[in-house]
């Protein structure tokens, strides 16, 4: 199973006061744990931002980063806009708008800079209905909706993802240690290293490093 890195957004739901509608964004691994401790306190784990200004709601998290490091220059830019270099233009505040608002406005920004844009990130909306967002996130960023995150589930049978065969590469030929990825066709027997993929699908894009998609070369 994959491991869960998550950016999360929170939004206070305090009755009245200076507190309500301001909004927080941290890292976690486990968003749900998380929510609790923010609610519970310091005492219970909670961050000293939101220490008796709750309750707390998650609004959403961002998650699919490959390493803590990504996750945690993520939230850092979310936090400082105007710090972070990921942003060449990043937006000001409008007169009167929510703190929610211009966090949500910040959201597909960062998810169009690099390096993020190249990531297969995914956004889980907690709390319905979905907002729209101000501008359309990369077009292979999933949007899920839900209370959770997804359960990764070990699929019987042929794998779609990583295969170990016999046989070489479709692209090289050779047969190498690296374990090959397979079309999901059900009928393509096309599986190649995921290298040699890469070279092929970055053709277009010589200056990039992450592909972030391609069509099977058969």
């Amino acid at each position: 199973m994959a491991a869960m890195r998550a950016v999360y957004l929170l939004r206070s739901a305090a009755p009245r006061g200076r507190c309500r509608g301001r909004t927080y964004v941290g890292f976690t691994v486990d968003p749900r744990r998380r929510l609790r401790q923010h609610n519970g306190g310091r005492s219970r784990g909670g961050a000293r931002r939101t220490s008796g200004r709750g309750p707390w709601e998650m609004e959403l998290f961002v998650h699919g980063f490959p390493s803590d490091v990504a996750a945690l220059r993520f939230e850092w830019a979310w936090q400082h806009p105007n710090s972070s270099r990921r942003l060449l233009a990043p937006p000001t505040r409008r007169p009167r708008e929510q703190p929610i608002s211009f966090a949500l406005r910040l959201l597909p920004r960062l998810l169009l800079a690099p390096p993020w844009s190249r990531l297969p990130l995914r956004i889980r909306w907690l709390r319905p209905p979905r907002p729209a967002l101000e501008l359309a996130p990369p077009p292979h960023v999933v949007e899920e909706e839900g209370a959770g995150p997804p359960r990764l589930k070990r699929k019987k049978g042929r794998s779609q993802e990583v295969v170990e065969e016999n046989w070489g590469c479709g692209l090289c030929g050779e047969a190498q240690a690296t374990p090959l990825l397979r079309c999901p066709r059900p009928l393509c027997k096309m599986a190649a290293h995921p290298s040699c993929l890469a070279r092929l699908f970055l053709a277009p894009e010589p200056l990039q490093l992450l592909p972030v998609g391609g069509a099977c070369p058969r």
